[in-house]
């Protein structure tokens, strides 16, 4: 989102977005899925095709982003195996755990509703 804040009236491949990430084409691709879903990008295909910001980066918060990408789970995640439910805490531990999660996700959306992506942009 940063290089597409740099780059605002030109169209990004995911090719020339996973070189700057360091990362295959086919995970940028996932993720532009997402952020197109949300409104934050649009795309054009083509030859000449990729995408950019759909609105300006003044008015995309860096939380909004976060919320996209994270999606429904939380940023933490809980092991694959199922704890025991007989044990006291093993009862007891994902639904503890979850309030602390919820939490943390919380502090992570505030502090990020303090930037814009344009402010985030200014620090390239």
């Amino acid at each position: 989102m940063a290089l597409l804040a740099l780059y605002p009236e030109e169209w990004l491949s995911s090719k020339i977005i996973a070189s700057s990430l360091n990362i295959n084409a086919v995970l940028v691709r996932k993720e532009i899925a997402v952020l197109k879903s949300g409104d934050l990008i649009e795309s054009k295909e083509g030859k000449n095709g990729g995408v950019r910001l759909h609105k300006s980066a003044k008015k995309i918060y860096l939380s909004d982003i976060f919320k996209l990408v994270k999606g429904k789970d939380n940023v933490l995640s809980f092991s694959s195996n199922e704890p025991n439910p007989a044990c006291r805490v093993g009862k007891k531990i994902n639904k503890n755990l979850t309030s602390i999660m919820n939490t943390i996700d919380s502090s992570i959306i505030n502090e990020l509703k303090k930037q814009t992506l344009e402010e985030f942009k200014n620090k390239f």
